[in-house]
């Protein structure tokens, strides 16, 4: 389950795009605070940067660069604490064929 919810978690363009223009806009920040830029005024034009930039992969998810299908959802307590006692008896069994198996 958590291998299949790690690689549906931001695996789109989208969200790559996202990614990569904000590490830009703020490394960009960073290096003109760093020598010798406001503090203040680069903050500001980085978070606008960063606020455009997530309008723009708004958009792009829309147009059909996000996700394809929706998020899965992680099952219930019930849900798992069932499927686990089913891989528990599915395991047992497969032991009990396996020693049977080996005696014939």
């Amino acid at each position: 389950m958590a291998d299949e919810h790690h690689d549906d978690h931001g695996n789109t363009v989208s969200a790559w795009f996202l990614t990569l223009s904000w590490i830009v806009a703020w490394s960009v920040a960073g290096f003109a605070i760093i020598f010798g830029g406001g503090l203040v005024l680069w903050t500001v034009i980085a978070l606008g940067l960063s606020v455009v930039f997530a309008i723009i992969a708004g958009v792009m998810k829309k147009a059909g660069l996000g996700r394809k299908e929706p998020r899965p959802v992680p099952p219930t307590r019930e849900q798992w604490e069932a499927a686990r006692k089913a891989e528990t008896t599915n395991t047992t069994t497969n032991r009990a064929v396996a020693a049977t198996a080996g005696k014939a």
